[in-house]
């Protein structure tokens, strides 16, 4: 049933997309106008999503370090744990 419905909702967007149908996202002329006759504000557009791109990466590979640096952390004392419990075990 829910292949029919996956099947039936991807012909109706092909179908659409076909006969354009589709609707057209237009700017207003106002801001058409501004990007074109100001030339800083396509750089900041184009910086603004050049930064939003990039900070998924930036907080997925803080959270990836952070997280193998706690592990690594970890194994470091449960080995040092397990060499003070085999010295205290094995006097000599």
């Amino acid at each position: 049933m829910i292949r029919r419905y996956l099947a039936k909702t991807a012909m109706l967007v092909a179908f659409t997309a076909a006969l354009g149908l589709g609707s057209e996202a237009m700017a207003c002329p106002n801001c058409k106008f501004a990007n074109e006759s100001e030339s800083n504000r396509p750089k900041a557009y184009m910086y603004s999503i050049l930064f939003m791109i990039g900070m998924p990466a930036t907080i997925f590979t803080g959270f990836g370090v952070s997280l193998y640096r706690m592990t690594k952390k970890a194994e470091l004392e449960a080995l040092e744990q397990m060499k003070a419990e085999n010295a205290d075990s094995n006097p000599e």
